[in-house]
């Protein structure tokens, strides 16, 4: 499965970007594959393991915090890995084929 995420505590002041670091870190220190942009972080894995570190994600992004904001999309695709790269790849070949 591949999940995108955004994850940040409410009523915490203006900046999300330290409550954010965390709950990224915990990802990439999950050793699953993943990516993080402006909007979003994304990993990738099977549904207990990326489940579980989405959950610790959300616990770090939340610390000191009373009240978290999680918006979540799951692409859930049996027998698919290396989703992250692969779907990135099919979008740059068509448009490449319109060159």
């Amino acid at each position: 499965m591949i999940v995108a995420f955004s994850v940040s505590p409410m009523g915490d002041g203006e900046s999300v970007a330290p409550a954010v670091a965390r709950a990224v870190r915990v990802v990439r220190e999950s050793g699953l594959p993943n990516r993080t942009d402006a909007m979003f972080t994304t990993v990738e894995g099977e549904w207990d393991e990326v489940m579980d570190v989405l959950r610790r994600a959300v616990e770090a992004a939340g610390e000191g915090a009373s009240r978290v904001s999680l918006t979540l999309k799951a692409d859930i695709r049996d027998g698919v890995t290396d989703g992250l790269t692969s779907k990135v790849e099919a979008v740059e070949q068509e448009l490449a084929q319109g060159d």
